[in-house]
Protein backbone atom coordinates (compact mmCIF):
# COMPACT_ATOMS: atom_id res chain seq x y z
CA UNK A 1 0.00 0.00 0.00
CA UNK A 2 1.63 3.01 -1.16
CA UNK A 3 1.18 6.98 -0.92
CA UNK A 4 -2.00 6.51 -3.63
CA UNK A 5 -3.24 3.84 -1.52
CA UNK A 6 -2.99 5.97 1.50
CA UNK A 7 -4.12 9.32 -0.06
CA UNK A 8 -7.24 7.28 -1.22
CA UNK A 9 -8.33 5.90 2.02
CA UNK A 10 -7.63 9.69 3.65
CA UNK A 11 -9.98 10.72 0.64
CA UNK A 12 -12.39 8.23 1.38
CA UNK A 13 -12.34 8.65 5.24
CA UNK A 14 -12.94 12.48 4.76
CA UNK A 15 -15.78 12.07 2.54
CA UNK A 16 -17.51 9.70 4.81
CA UNK A 17 -16.81 12.31 7.63
CA UNK A 18 -18.20 14.93 5.22
CA UNK A 19 -21.21 12.91 4.54
CA UNK A 20 -22.41 11.75 7.83
CA UNK A 21 -22.74 15.72 8.81
CA UNK A 22 -25.62 15.49 6.15
CA UNK A 23 -29.25 15.84 6.81
CA UNK A 24 -32.31 15.15 4.75
CA UNK A 25 -35.33 16.92 4.66
CA UNK A 26 -37.08 20.52 4.57
CA UNK A 27 -39.19 20.20 7.53
CA UNK A 28 -42.29 20.67 5.39
CA UNK A 29 -43.93 17.26 5.00
CA UNK A 30 -42.79 15.08 2.27
CA UNK A 31 -42.94 17.92 -0.19
CA UNK A 32 -39.75 16.47 -1.79
CA UNK A 33 -39.79 13.36 -1.44
CA UNK A 34 -38.29 12.26 1.95
CA UNK A 35 -35.69 15.40 1.23
CA UNK A 36 -33.89 14.30 -1.51
CA UNK A 37 -30.46 15.52 -1.88
CA UNK A 38 -28.98 17.75 -4.97
CA UNK A 39 -27.66 16.15 -7.71
CA UNK A 40 -24.58 18.09 -7.15
CA UNK A 41 -24.12 16.47 -4.18
CA UNK A 42 -25.08 12.35 -5.50
CA UNK A 43 -22.49 13.40 -8.51
CA UNK A 44 -20.06 14.65 -5.48
CA UNK A 45 -20.88 11.02 -4.01
CA UNK A 46 -20.87 9.06 -7.19
CA UNK A 47 -17.24 10.96 -8.12
CA UNK A 48 -15.96 9.71 -4.44
CA UNK A 49 -16.73 6.03 -4.67
CA UNK A 50 -15.29 6.18 -8.52
CA UNK A 51 -11.67 7.14 -6.57
CA UNK A 52 -12.70 5.00 -3.60
CA UNK A 53 -13.09 1.97 -6.04
CA UNK A 54 -10.00 3.20 -7.95
CA UNK A 55 -11.81 3.50 -11.09
CA UNK A 56 -11.43 7.15 -11.93
CA UNK A 57 -8.48 7.13 -13.88
CA UNK A 58 -5.28 9.60 -12.81
CA UNK A 59 -7.35 11.60 -10.27
CA UNK A 60 -5.61 13.43 -7.45
CA UNK A 61 -7.01 15.07 -4.39
CA UNK A 62 -7.02 18.07 -6.17
CA UNK A 63 -10.06 16.94 -8.35
CA UNK A 64 -11.98 17.42 -5.11
CA UNK A 65 -11.81 21.33 -5.30
CA UNK A 66 -12.58 21.50 -9.34
CA UNK A 67 -15.58 22.16 -10.67
CA UNK A 68 -15.15 19.45 -13.28
CA UNK A 69 -18.93 18.65 -13.18
CA UNK A 70 -21.09 17.75 -16.44
CA UNK A 71 -23.52 20.18 -16.96
CA UNK A 72 -26.10 17.72 -16.43
CA UNK A 73 -25.30 17.51 -13.31
CA UNK A 74 -25.68 21.49 -11.55
CA UNK A 75 -28.82 22.25 -10.81
CA UNK A 76 -30.50 25.41 -12.49
CA UNK A 77 -33.28 27.82 -11.40
CA UNK A 78 -35.06 29.97 -13.75
CA UNK A 79 -34.68 33.70 -11.90
CA UNK A 80 -37.70 34.78 -13.13
CA UNK A 81 -40.42 31.94 -11.37
CA UNK A 82 -37.86 32.34 -8.42
CA UNK A 83 -38.14 36.30 -8.42
CA UNK A 84 -42.02 36.14 -9.08
CA UNK A 85 -42.57 33.20 -6.51
CA UNK A 86 -40.82 35.52 -3.43
CA UNK A 87 -42.99 38.71 -4.87
CA UNK A 88 -46.64 36.91 -4.96
CA UNK A 89 -46.23 35.82 -1.93
CA UNK A 90 -44.38 38.60 0.00
CA UNK A 91 -46.91 38.43 2.52
CA UNK A 92 -45.38 35.24 4.55
CA UNK A 93 -42.52 35.25 5.96
CA UNK A 94 -39.47 33.38 4.81
CA UNK A 95 -38.63 30.40 7.02
CA UNK A 96 -35.76 29.69 4.30
CA UNK A 97 -34.46 29.60 0.48
CA UNK A 98 -31.81 27.45 -1.21
CA UNK A 99 -31.35 29.27 -4.71
CA UNK A 100 -28.77 26.35 -5.87
CA UNK A 101 -32.14 23.66 -5.45
CA UNK A 102 -34.70 26.35 -6.36
CA UNK A 103 -36.59 26.01 -2.59
CA UNK A 104 -38.56 28.37 -1.06
CA UNK A 105 -40.33 27.60 2.69
CA UNK A 106 -42.49 30.16 3.92
CA UNK A 107 -44.07 30.32 7.56
CA UNK A 108 -48.07 31.13 7.98
CA UNK A 109 -48.91 34.04 7.16
CA UNK A 110 -52.10 36.16 6.28
CA UNK A 111 -52.76 37.36 2.65
CA UNK A 112 -53.95 40.93 2.59
CA UNK A 113 -57.58 40.84 2.97
CA UNK A 114 -57.64 37.55 3.54
CA UNK A 115 -58.97 35.75 7.13
CA UNK A 116 -57.10 32.42 7.09
CA UNK A 117 -53.22 31.59 7.58
CA UNK A 118 -51.00 29.85 4.78
CA UNK A 119 -48.01 28.36 4.63
CA UNK A 120 -46.03 27.48 1.31
CA UNK A 121 -43.25 25.70 -0.59
CA UNK A 122 -42.07 26.16 -3.78
CA UNK A 123 -40.08 24.63 -5.93
CA UNK A 124 -38.07 25.76 -9.20
CA UNK A 125 -36.47 22.60 -10.47
CA UNK A 126 -35.82 23.49 -14.27
CA UNK A 127 -34.08 27.22 -15.86
CA UNK A 128 -37.40 26.94 -18.59
CA UNK A 129 -39.86 30.05 -17.99
CA UNK A 130 -42.72 27.27 -17.51
CA UNK A 131 -45.72 25.66 -15.70
CA UNK A 132 -43.67 21.99 -15.15
CA UNK A 133 -40.71 24.07 -14.04
CA UNK A 134 -42.65 25.44 -10.78
CA UNK A 135 -44.10 23.29 -8.07
CA UNK A 136 -46.76 24.67 -5.05
CA UNK A 137 -47.47 23.10 -2.13
CA UNK A 138 -49.94 25.58 0.13
CA UNK A 139 -51.33 24.51 3.51
CA UNK A 140 -53.18 25.70 6.03
CA UNK A 141 -53.99 25.65 9.64
CA UNK A 142 -56.42 22.40 8.91
CA UNK A 143 -54.53 21.09 5.93
CA UNK A 144 -53.48 21.28 2.80
CA UNK A 145 -55.31 23.91 0.63
CA UNK A 146 -57.90 23.61 -2.05
CA UNK A 147 -56.76 22.92 -5.43
CA UNK A 148 -58.03 26.15 -6.81
CA UNK A 149 -56.15 28.22 -4.47
CA UNK A 150 -52.98 26.69 -5.09
CA UNK A 151 -53.95 26.87 -9.14
CA UNK A 152 -54.26 30.68 -8.46
CA UNK A 153 -50.93 30.81 -7.58
CA UNK A 154 -49.57 29.00 -9.29
CA UNK A 155 -51.03 31.57 -12.37
CA UNK A 156 -50.05 34.37 -10.16
CA UNK A 157 -46.72 33.21 -10.44
CA UNK A 158 -46.27 32.60 -14.26
CA UNK A 159 -48.04 35.89 -14.87
CA UNK A 160 -45.19 37.51 -12.63
CA UNK A 161 -42.60 35.98 -13.96
CA UNK A 162 -43.58 36.74 -17.63
CA UNK A 163 -44.05 40.12 -17.07
CA UNK A 164 -40.54 40.01 -15.26
CA UNK A 165 -38.38 38.37 -18.60
CA UNK A 166 -40.62 40.97 -20.57
CA UNK A 167 -39.53 44.05 -18.43
CA UNK A 168 -35.87 42.24 -18.72
CA UNK A 169 -36.29 42.64 -22.35
CA UNK A 170 -36.73 46.15 -22.62
CA UNK A 171 -34.03 47.40 -21.11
Amino acid sequence: MGWNGILRGVVLAGAALALAGCGGGFGFGNFLSGGERSRAAAAEMHQQERIAEGTDGDSTIWDLFSNNQPPSVTVEVNKYLWNASLEVLDFLPVQSVDPFSGVIVTGYGTPPGGGRAYRAAILVNDPALDARSLNVAIMTRNGPASRDTIRAVEDAILTRARQLRIQDRNL
